[in-house]
């Protein structure tokens, strides 16, 4: 669901401020802009998934990524990933940045999602307490599982989400997530 207006910050493919415009405006327009994944792991290393409510303006009814969105002018990526993670999920967490990557994909409502993603990690153990306007279900996931799904049902989880997954999976990143308890 989209809910008001929001501007984003748009970028260069070095990550460089460029200026800003309209959420709505910039994916319709195909520009640029900076954005954020956020992965929270349990101490048993499984991965916080969530499903994108239905009304969602892409992507709806899709399973993702912990939480994800957009730094908005002025705030610091960090600093958003960690709002935005309280709106969507209902808690907060400090979360590390790891690494990010610029993607592009299209959709069938004519919007389309160019961003440079930064992804960042953290851990919790409870039970989120969801907004039910961005989010429809959630689970932990053994990493394991979630690269058996996301193959066996490809067309189930967006699209920023899997190009994270393999990149991590590649990069080796999970070998340093350490238990907390």
């Amino acid at each position: 669901m989209y809910l008001g207006q929001e501007n984003v910050i748009l970028v260069n493919e070095l990550d460089e401020v460029v200026g800003e415009m309209e959420k709505l405006e910039a994916h319709q327009k195909s520009l640029l802009h900076r954005a954020f994944s956020v992965f929270v792991f349990n101490s048993k290393n499984q991965l916080l998934l969530q499903k994108r409510d239905d009304k969602k303006y892409h992507s709806g009814g899709l399973w993702t990524n912990t939480c994800c969105g957009h730094p908005r002018p002025g705030e610091k990526t960090r600093t958003a990933a960690e709002r935005r993670l309280k709106e969507e999920m209902g808690f907060t967490v400090t979360l590390i940045k790891k690494f990010k990557f610029i993607y592009k994909a299209e959709f069938e409502n004519g919007l389309t999602e160019y961003e440079l993603d930064n992804v960042l990690f953290g851990k919790y153990n409870d039970f989120p307490e969801p907004n039910p306007t961005e989010v429809s279900d959630w689970k932990y996931m053994d990493w394991s599982k979630v690269l058996e799904d996301v193959d066996a049902s490809p067309q189930s989880y967006t699209v920023w989400f899997k190009i994270c997954l393999d990149k991590i999976t590649k990069s080796r990143l999970l070998l340093g997530l350490k238990s907390t308890t």
